[in-house]
């Protein structure tokens, strides 16, 4: 029984789940995508609660010229670049059979300073925000001082008596730990089995103690939250459900407006832009979605991209039951290479706040993410784990429903054939060089086979 309902009623209410069952990769497009108007009514987030997020981040960029100096070139703002796929999506073409129209680009989150992905965006934020409060309550700190002040022995030790939990798959909690422990807070990190070791010693090298675990994330997350609830002192940071992750990610969206600007690339009905999203539990993608849709109105297109293995979010969304359903629950054993978003279920926050304002989501299964870890690096010299690069398939998912797209998205022809397509990298640059040359071996396995 799942949610009071036998299985057989499920896949008779909804067919797309015995594609979802069967590993096969799969793309949906949402019936109840709705204007940015009527999206927007179903969060109690607004344009402004992003402006104080970057705000914070603007105040902080004197603590990170100091402690963080990679952050240096740019004056202590944590942002990523962007560039061209010019010669990826020629073979991507090739791959899938099909011309792609448009410009295909990448925004480089697997190259952000500190963790090297998308969750030193959230993740770091929410630290900020929280030492911040401290600093401010202990008389350490004010709004309109340099906040170098905070990498200093008195903050450290000011920080050293409160503790921060976290479950992670991995890069959230690379996110946290480093980020905490820099300040001198006392780090718990709870990992899932799918978390990668290096990882795990990254944190622990850094004075982080890593709880591990023999199950999934959603364990990790419930034993990080049993240890907050225990302790006064210890702030939890809640991947499924924190507004304060939600708004560091999407304080993204403004940054991305000013770089497109810069490069020429214009973006309004005239010429869409769709944004492809690595999506685990949600936060990290909801997030940026959420910013993008700030930024350029119904002009931008998010799409989610998960494993066949972990697809939680499109599973959560097209059945309506969000949080209270797993992918187990049907059966799907939620093991990926893409551990960054190997996660069994998915944000009911995330995904009743941003249901109406996702275009779609599509599956990827763990061989093509291998190979096209090996193409990335072989035509662009990018090198991303296999989560960051489930984004890639999009433009070709869009396309392989063209007709469909443009019927029910209202879009002409011509707008479409003058799209941007933005592939949302979100780690890689960290991997150490013997895991990245395993990637690429599996690729080229994998491309050597097909």
């Amino acid at each position: 029984m799942i949610a009071g309902q036998p299985l057989a009623t499920w896949t008779r209410r909804y067919p797309l789940l015995e594609e979802l069952m069967a590993l096969r990769e799969t793309t949906w497009f949402t019936p109840t995508r709705a204007p940015l108007a009527d999206g927007l009514s179903d969060l109690a987030l607004s344009a402004a609660d992003v402006a104080d997020a970057s705000a914070r981040l603007e105040r902080f960029a004197a603590y990170f010229r100091v402690a963080f100096p990679e952050t240096l070139a740019n004056n202590g703002i944590l942002e990523s670049p962007i560039q061209p796929l010019p010669a990826l999506q020629a073979v991507l073409a090739s791959r899938y059979g099909q011309a792609l129209p448009g410009a295909l680009w990448i925004k480089q989150d697997s190259h952000l300073p500190i963790s090297g992905s998308i969750k030193a965006r959230g993740g770091i934020y929410e630290v900020l925000k929280h030492a911040e409060r401290l600093a401010l309550e202990a008389g350490l700190l004010r709004l309109d001082q340099d906040y170098s002040v905070l990498d200093s022995p008195e903050a450290r030790a000011l920080f050293s008596h409160y503790r921060i939990a976290v479950g992670s798959t991995g890069n959230l909690g690379l996110s946290i730990g480093l980020m905490g422990a820099r300040l001198g807070f006392q780090v718990t990190v709870h990992m899932s089995a799918d978390a990668r070791q290096w990882k795990k010693d990254k944190l622990r090298a850094h004075g982080v103690n890593v709880m591990e675990y023999a199950s999934d994330y959603s364990i990790a997350v419930v034993q990080g939250r049993q240890q907050a609830s225990a302790d006064p002192a210890c702030h939890f940071v809640d991947d499924e459900n924190s507004t304060d992750l939600f708004l560091g990610y999407a304080v993204a969206a403004e940054r991305l407006s000013r770089q497109l600007q810069q490069a020429g690339v214009r973006v309004d009905a005239q010429h869409p832009l769709f944004v492809y999203l690595p999506c685990g539990v949600g936060g990290g993608p909801g997030g940026v979605a959420f910013g993008l849709k700030l930024a350029f109105g119904d002009a931008v297109h998010c799409i989610f991209a998960e494993p066949t293995h972990s697809p939680c979010m499109l599973l959560g969304v097209h059945t309506g039951l969000h949080d209270e359903v797993s992918v187990q629950d049907f059966g799907i054993d939620n093991l990926t290479a893409a551990d960054g978003l190997a996660v069994g279920r998915a944000s009911g926050f995330v995904g009743r706040a941003m249901q109406r304002l996702i275009e779609g989501y599509y599956t990827v299964s763990d061989d093509e993410l291998h190979a096209l870890v090996w193409l990335m690096a072989k035509h662009q010299q990018l090198h991303l784990e296999p989560s960051a690069v489930a984004g890639v398939p999009g433009i070709a998912r869009v396309h392989a429903q063209r007709d469909q797209y443009l019927r029910r998205s209202g879009m002409s022809a011509e707008a479409y054939a003058r799209a941007t397509h933005l592939v949302w990298a979100t780690g890689g640059s960290m991997v150490p060089d013997t895991e990245m040359q395993a990637y690429l071996a599996q690729g080229a396995r994998v491309l050597q086979g097909s």
